[in-house]
C-alpha cells in the first residue's frame, strides 16, 4: 500500500509534548490523523482508545478507573464522541509527577474546541493538521496534488477517476453523517446546495445577502451553513485587513474551499485538461497557494487587502512584527503590477513575493521576487528568521 511519511507534524506532536501534558491533534475526517497517531503510538507502546470502535467505549463507561493507572502514554482518538473526558483529564494532567501523556484526536469540531478551552485551559496544545502538502509528497506531484487534493485516499488513488469517486463519496458521508454526528441538525441537500454555490465563488469576497437570495433563505442562515463548514475544516474564512488610511477599504472576509480536490469535484473537474480550461483556474491557484503558505506560517495573523478602488493584495502574513504580501499567480512570468505597488506602499510591506506554479525563483525588484511553489518552503523559513 502507497504511503506518504509525514515527519514534520510528528515532530510537532513531540514538541508540543514536551511542555504539554495533553496535545490535541485536530483536523478534518479522513486527513489522516489516526495513521499518524499510530505512528506515534506504535514506538512509545501507547494505550489506544477508538471512541469510534464500541469495544474502546465500554472500556471508557468509568474513564476515571480506566486512565488514572496507565502510565506513559494514551491515545484517544475521535475525543469529541466522550466530551465528559475532558473534566477528568483535568485531573489526570494535574497530577505531580504526572504518570501519563495524552494524545487527543479529533475530527474538527467546535463543540470539541469549546470543551478543550473549557476544561482543559493551559494544559493542552493544539496541533491543526490537514491533508498532504508538498513538502510531504515532493514537488514533482504538484498537479497530482492540486488536482486531487491532500486527503490521502483521494491524492494516492490508482487514477484521477478513482480519486473522483472517492471525494464524491467522502462529500455524501461526510454532510449526512459526520456533521450530524457533531451535534448539526441542518438537512444535507441544504449544505451541499450551499457548498455547491459556494465552490463557485471560490476566493471570492463573502456576500451572504446575494448567496441567500440565490438559495431563497435568510443571510443569517447561510452564514450559520459557513460557519459549520469552517468548523469542520473544509472552508476557510479568510478575514480584511484595514487600517486607519485614506482609501476605503472592503470589511468582508474571503471564502475558500481548504481543499483544492473538494473544490474540483464540487466544480465537475475530474482531469488536469479539464481544470485548466475552467474559469475558475486562476481562483483554484490562489487556494491551493494559499494553503501552502498558510501551512508554512500559520494560521494565525494572515489576512487580504482590498480597497474600493480596486487595489488588492492576495495575502498579507505577519510574521515577527514584520508584513509580508504574497500574490498568488497561475503564470508563467509573473511581474510586478501596479496593485502590488500601490499595496506596498499603503501597508508598508517588508516584502512581496508573487507565488507561482512554475519552477523558476527569481527577483523583480529590490523589495518583490517570483517564487516557484516547490521553493516556498524554503524562502518562508528564510523569511521566519529574518
Amino acid at each position: 500500500m502507497k504511503t506518504v511519511e509525514r515527519p514534520a507534524l510528528l515532530a510537532r506532536i513531540e514538541q508540543r509534548f514536551r511542555s504539554n501534558p495533553i496535545v490535541l491533534l485536530l483536523g478534518p475526517r479522513q486527513c489522516g490523523k489516526t495513521t499518524l497517531a499510530h505512528a506515534f503510538a506504535a514506538p512509545r507502546q501507547a494505550e489506544y482508545f477508538d471512541l469510534e470502535d464500541p469495544a474502546d467505549r465500554n472500556r471508557l463507561a468509568q474513564p476515571m478507573t480506566a486512565l488514572e493507572a496507565v502510565r506513559d502514554w494514551v491515545v484517544i482518538d475521535e475525543a469529541q464522541l466522550l466530551p465528559e473526558l475532558f473534566p477528568i483529564l483535568r485531573v489526570l494532567a494535574d497530577r505531580r509527577p504526572l504518570p501519563a501523556r495524552f494524545l487527543l484526536l479529533g475530527s474538527a469540531s467546535p463543540d470539541l474546541v469549546r470543551g478543550i478551552s473549557e476544561s482543559l485551559a493551559g494544559r493542552v496544545a493544539l496541533v491543526p493538521m490537514s491533508g498532504f502538502d508538498l513538502t510531504e509528497t515532493g514537488a514533482r506531484a504538484l498537479r497530482s496534488l492540486w488536482l486531487r487534493g491532500g486527503f490521502p485516499r483521494s491524492f494516492l488513488a490508482d487514477s484521477d477517476e478513482e480519486s473522483h469517486e472517492w471525494r464524491a463519496d467522502f462529500i455524501q458521508t461526510f454532510l449526512e453523517r459526520d456533521l450530524r454526528r457533531f451535534g448539526v441538525q441542518v438537512a444535507p441537500t441544504a449544505l451541499h446546495r450551499f457548498w455547491n454555490m459556494v465552490a463557485h465563488d471560490h476566493g471570492q469576497i463573502w456576500n451572504a445577502s446575494e448567496i441567500g437570495r440565490s438559495l431563497g433563505e435568510a443571510h443569517t442562515t447561510v452564514k450559520r451553513h459557513l460557519d459549520i463548514l469552517c468548523g469542520a475544516f473544509v472552508m476557510r474564512q479568510l478575514p480584511p485587513w484595514f487600517e486607519n488610511i485614506s482609501k476605503r477599504q472592503v470589511k468582508s472576509p474571503k471564502v475558500y474551499l481548504r481543499d483544492s480536490g473538494l473544490l474540483h469535484d464540487l466544480l465537475g473537474l475530474r482531469s488536469f485538461a479539464a481544470l485548466e480550461a475552467h474559469p475558475k483556474l486562476g481562483a483554484s491557484w490562489e487556494g491551493f497557494a494559499l494553503e501552502a503558505i498558510l501551512r508554512l506560517t500559520g494560521d494565525r495573523e494572515a489576512y487580504f487587502w482590498h480597497t474600493q478602488g480596486g487595489a488588492e493584495l492576495d495575502l498579507l502574513v505577519f510574521l515577527h512584527g514584520r508584513r509580508f504580501g504574497f500574490e498568488l499567480k497561475y503564470a508563467d512570468a509573473p511581474a510586478v503590477t501596479k496593485s502590488l505597488q500601490v499595496a506596498r506602499a499603503d501597508l508598508k510591506l517588508d516584502r512581496a513575493l508573487i507565488v507561482h506554479p512554475g519552477k523558476k525563483t527569481y527577483p523583480l525588484n529590490e523589495w518583490a521576487e517570483a517564487i516557484g511553489i516547490a521553493d516556498l518552503p524554503a524562502r518562508v523559513e528564510a523569511l521566519a528568521k529574518g
